[in-house]
């Protein structure tokens, strides 16, 4: 190529950029060329000025990575009925009352709005749910039957056991047919507490528990279609069949954690102001909570909500409600009580090592940097993962000031007490907005 045209051109170059002479296959090979020297030129320049990154060692296994007891067997499958009369349901209801653990598994579809009485509704709806004991597996038709009343004497029943994978949807669409679970085992929160979120699927668990593949292929499909195939009716019944094959084998290796995961309709003995939280249905900030605790006298002084606290720790022992009093005790940035967390980082339950660990992340505790460390070797992938978090966090992150607790006039007029001299000033590092916002304000 001619050296005056590749220091002319810096940017490649166009037919225009030539004279006329030129005919067209020598203006083609010019212009290749020097754009391909364009093209090398400007990569050499990339690498050149790019900066090296230095190999991340923070990056963490994915996975579980503990021990698995040996896969078990599944037990024969049993009888198989399709319930879509009423004394077809009477006749079920009479084999379910017989026993006294029940597997259920729910089909749903979101509905449109539709108008129940003077109420319109518009959330999901129950199309099949499944029920399944030792030797029976009942595939009930929840579209053609209107009243399912019939099972509340199995689901209602305290004696009874009910098993779920996932519990939450099912127990929302089974309730808005007057079913309502009073003893039950959420098997995906078990397996999630042992394994972790992403290893706690059915599928997942059956792989790991009897090794064999799940089809999972009609999950999405129209369960509103009547009548439905044999194969929809034989996918709904495995779903329940399998989740008492898994109750089985997790009561036989991990019944430790499994019975930590035991839900009824008896509540723990904490302080009013804290059980919404625990639920998950409070509506209110924690400092607004506090607030209005503050106002009614359920709250008298900062050492009795340090007291609520502490006695939830001891007395909540189910590893969600305990995660979600964790995560409040950080929103109130209850330092004062990261003797009482500290221990957790030892809990048999996932939930409640990964909920320690961030807990004491949110609050600043330097001190708990050693024992946070150790569990980047942790088996479960989220406990590693909230122990790099929290790690990386406390680095440079000094212990979190304790907030001002609020207080609510009768007037519905909100405020806080800020308990420093009214000379001092907010620190120059300060970089919560909201604090230096509180720390102005007057009681």
């Amino acid at each position: 190529m001619p050296q005056h045209l590749y220091h002319q051109h810096r940017q490649p170059v166009s037919f225009q950029s030539y004279h006329r002479g030129c005919n067209k296959r020598a203006k083609c090979a010019i212009l290749y060329i020097h754009n391909v020297a364009f093209v090398r030129r400007r990569n050499n320049n990339s690498l050149s000025n790019k900066v090296q990154q230095p190999e991340d060692h923070d990056n963490i296994q994915p996975g579980y990575l503990g021990p698995t007891p040996p896969s078990g067997q599944l037990p024969q499958r049993g009888e198989r009925l399709w319930v879509e009369r009423p004394e077809q349901l009477l006749h079920a209801t009479n084999i379910l009352t017989q026993a006294s653990i029940i597997a259920i598994d729910a089909e749903f579809t979101q509905a449109r709005p539709r108008t129940q009485g003077e109420v319109v509704k518009s959330g999901p709806r129950l199309a099949v749910l499944q029920l399944a004991v030792d030797g029976h597996c009942f595939v009930v038709d929840g579209l053609r039957l209107s009243d399912l009343s019939a099972l509340s004497q199995v689901t209602d029943n305290p004696e009874n056991t009910i098993l779920l994978h996932g519990a939450g949807a099912d127990m929302r669409v089974m309730a808005e047919r007057g079913l309502n679970v009073a003893h039950y085992f959420d098997l995906e929160a078990t397996c999630r507490s042992v394994f972790g979120q992403h290893e706690s699927s059915l599928a997942a668990m059956l792989q790991r528990a009897f090794n064999i593949r799940l089809d999972k292929s009609l999950q999405r499909t129209d369960w509103t279609r009547r009548p439905l195939p044999p194969a929809m009716i034989a996918y709904a019944a495995r779903d329940a069949e399998v989740t008492l094959a898994l109750y089985h084998w997790l009561d036989r290796h991990y019944r430790h954690v499994l019975k930590l995961h035991e839900s009824t309709n008896l509540a723990d003995p904490v302080a009013t102001w804290i059980e919404p939280f625990l639920r998950g249905t409070s509506h209110a900030s924690p400092e607004m909570a506090v607030a209005e605790a503050r106002a009614r006298g359920i709250i008298a002084n900062k050492a009795q909500l340090h007291a609520d606290c502490r006695a939830a720790l001891v007395n909540v022992t189910h590893p969600m409600r305990r995660n979600r009093l964790l995560r409040l005790i950080a929103d109130l940035s209850l330092t004062q009580l990261a003797s009482d967390i500290l221990p957790l980082l030892q809990a048999i339950t996932s939930d409640e090592r990964a909920g320690s660990i961030r807990a004491l992340g949110r609050l600043g505790i330097k001190s708990a940097r050693e024992p946070i460390r150790r569990l980047l070797q942790d088996p479960v992938h989220d406990v590693r993962k909230s122990a790099l978090t929290a790690l990386q966090s406390l680095d440079g992150k000094e212990p979190r000031v304790q907030r001002a607790m609020p207080l609510k006039s009768s007037d519905g007029v909100r405020s806080w007490i800020v308990e420093t001299k009214p000379s001092e000033s907010p620190p120059a590092d300060e970089k919560d907005w909201k604090a230096r916002l509180r720390s102005i304000i007057e009681p």
